[in-house]
């Protein structure tokens, strides 16, 4: 599969579980994860759900996808995020 249309597949997957659309990207690393209990109105959604999406294996990573409103704004916030070094050549 060419990877613009993998990009779309995972993009339209997360369409369908919610109707906002983020005004913010947040990557919340090591100790930022609690930001994300603070995103109201929030949709939750594993990586492991999301077609074509990587996932951490750090541990204590959350490995999910926020999406809702924080302070006003809609963000979307990865709590946990893939490392460069955990690709498979």
């Amino acid at each position: 599969m060419h990877l613009t249309s993998e990009i779309n597949c995972a993009r339209d997957f997360i369409k369908e579980k919610t109707d906002y659309l983020p005004e913010i990207g947040l990557i919340l690393g090591s100790g930022l994860g609690g930001l994300a209990d603070e995103i109201e109105d929030s949709v939750s959604i594993p990586y492991k759900e999301i077609p074509y999406f990587s996932k951490s294996e750090a541990v204590g990573h959350a490995n999910e996808l926020v999406i809702g409103k924080l302070k006003g704004k809609v963000v979307v916030a990865m709590k946990g995020r893939f490392h460069f070094y955990e690709a498979t050549p």
